[in-house]
Formats: C-alpha cells, sequence, structure tokens
C-alpha cells in the first residue's frame, strides 16, 4: 500500500535518511524544511521539496497525507541555555502550529523526533521510558513540553502518535549523513582531527566511574534509527502516545570511539584530556526494551566499527578526498 507522507526538517540527518527509506519503501514524500541546518542536497531525489517552516504546514497538509514525520527542531543544547526564546518558539509553538495544522486537515497520525535529553542526570542505567524525566537544558525542556502536547491532543481528539527518544545517533545512509554547523557530536569532531582540521581531539574528563575514566555513551545507526520509525507508523494507534527509548542498550566510551576512528580511517588522532563538562553524566545507556517488544525494532548495525565506517565513507565523499 502506497501512503503519503510530510516528514518536517527532511532536509536534516535524522530527516533525510527517513524520507529515503520511505520512499525505499514505495511512499510519497514531501518534505518541509526551511535549510535553517537542513540542506538541499539532503531532500532524497523523488520527494517533493517545501520550503518553510513547521508553522507554514497548514498551507501543505490537506487529508491527502498518511501520517505527519516531525523532525523539524532547534537542537543544539549549548545555544539552547543562551538562547532559550529561540528553542519555544521553534520547537514548541512551532509543533503546536503543526498539531493544530494535523487536526484541521484531517491528518491524525504522527511519529515524533524526541530525545534522550528529557531524562536529564539518569538516575539508574539503562534508562527506560518510565525514568524520571528533568531536563537540564532548554532543548531537553522543550521536547518534553512537545511529548505532552501530544499526549493532550492523543487525549482530547483521537491523534494516534509515537515519540521515539534517540540517544546517540551516527552513522551514514549512502549519500545521507551527518552535517552540522556548528559541529558538536564527537564522531565527527574526531574525524576533524584525523583530516587535519583540528589540532586534536579533546577528551574532557578521565577520571570517570567507568573502565577507561572517559564518558560512555548509547551510539545508534542512522539507518537503525530510521527504520525504527517505519514500524512507529504501523504501530501508532488512535488515541494512544506511545513512547519508547531507541538505543543499542550498551555504551562505548569516549576513548573507545576514537580508538574505533583509528582503525577504520588508519590515521593518527591527536588526544589531549581537558577538565570534565558540567553536567555531564558518567553513563548514558538506553534500555530498547519497550521498542524490541511493540514496534518489533532492533538495531541491525550495532558494531561501533560499522558505524564509524559509514560515517567515515560520507565525510569522504563531502570532502572529495580519497581514502
Amino acid at each position: 500500500m502506497v501512503n503519503k507522507y510530510l516528514v518536517t526538517g527532511g532536509a536534516g540527518y535524522v530527516g533525510s535518511v527517513v524520507a529515503c527509506h520511505l520512499l525505499e519503501a514505495g511512499h510519497q514524500v514531501t518534505v518541509l524544511d526551511d535549510l535553517s541546518t537542513g540542506f538541499l542536497g539532503g531532500v532524497p531525489s523523488g520527494a517533493e521539496f517545501v520550503r518553510g517552516r513547521i508553522q507554514d504546514a497548514a498551507e501543505v497538509l490537506d487529508d491527502s497525507y498518511d501520517a505527519v514525520l516531525h523532525f523539524a527542531a532547534s537542537s543544539q543544547v549549548g545555544e539552547s541555555v543562551a538562547d532559550p526564546e529561540k528553542y519555544w518558539r521553534n520547537n514548541v509553538a512551532g509543533s503546536l502550529e503543526l498539531v493544530s495544522a494535523m487536526r484541521k486537515s484531517g491528518v491524525r497520525k504522527l511519529v515524533f523526533s524526541s530525545t534522550a535529553a528529557v531524562y536529564g542526570e539518569p538516575e539508574a542505567v539503562p534508562i527506560s521510558e518510565t525514568s524520571r524525566t528533568s531536563p537540564t537544558n532548554t532543548y531537553g525542556a522543550t521536547k518534553l513540553a512537545v511529548d505532552h502536547l501530544i499526549a493532550s491532543e492523543c487525549a482530547a481528539h483521537g491523534l494516534a502518535a509515537v515519540s521515539l527518544r534517540y540517544f546517540n545517533v551516527a552513522g551514514a545512509y549512502g549519500s545521507y549523513g551527518e552535517r552540522h554547523e556548528p559541529e558538536s557530536h564527537l564522531i565527527p569532531l574526531v574525524f576533524q582531527a584525523a583530516l587535519g582540521r583540528r589540532p586534536h581531539i579533546a577528551v574532557y574528563g578521565d577520571d570517570y566511574p567507568t573502565p577507561d575514566g572517559t564518558c560512555i555513551r548509547d551510539y545508534i545507526h542512522v539507518a537503525d534509527l530510521a527504520e525504527a520509525h517505519l514500524l512507529a507508523l504501523e504501530a501508532a494507534a488512535p488515541g494512544e502516545h506511545l513512547i519508547c527509548n531507541l538505543g543499542n542498550g550498551s555504551g562505548f566510551s569516549v576513548r573507545e570511539v576514537i580508538e574505533s576512528v583509528r582503525r577504520v580511517t588508519g590515521r593518527e588522532i591527536p588526544v589531549v584530556t581537558a577538565d570534565r563538562r558540567p553536567g555531564d553524566p558518567a553513563v548514558l545507556v538506553a534500555s530498547a526494551e519497550r521498542a524490541h517488544r511493540l514496534l518489533g525494532w532492533r538495531p541491525n548495525r550495532p558494531q561501533l566499527d560499522d558505524i564509524v565506517a559509514d560515517a567515515w565513507a560520507f565525510s569522504l565523499a563531502q570532502d572529495g578526498a580519497g581514502a
């Protein structure tokens, strides 16, 4: 069966990979993106592209659409603390406009890109969906607010919705991969050191209560993440708001990531140790048991070297360099 989907933020990293998966499954896709952080080259061939903000969804949506997959958001943690108004306006007010447009147009299914940042400092790991939510920054607070908004819409108006809370997304899918300005994610930053674009990679703290003293994070391949979204579309039920964590269920330390990049690239990577960053938990690892049970989802690419290799191939393609 061919369905028609609106993908907000579909020119960004995760949105572009999900849009590509939808097209490969034979569906029709419209991408709505203002290109403030996305890239026109990230819009998959075969998708209709509409340049606009989330608030413009009412001009796009009609009853020919079967669902919305919502990725459009401001997502830099540091910026969210320095400029909270931008995040409440874009992430929360924009999502309210989107949900209102969906109700008016009769589109009653939504998959929302949420984040592990809603949990803040975890009381225990692995982190489950029943763990306490206590965001430590505005970005996480706005994503949690949208989850509450969606739950209210489901209860009041019968929306079928699934929120997927990501941990650390990495890797690439063919010509669709990670490009951020400024870059803040570890694997692309280590690539910059491998390519000589930065003098070294900083390790923020080496005295954490972990096997090698550095922070541990749960990395998930972006293609595995995309597959979860297609399963979420099938699982969404009217009047219900399902929340699922997505992760590998095991973590990799900062030093393990650096060593993986060394193995994959065959390049030296200078490392310096710096002071801990305030608020960095020692370990963030997901329990994805609910996604396993209710979505039928399991990661197919859990190995760190495979994740890094796909990301490195994308990085080299973007750079126009050889291996």
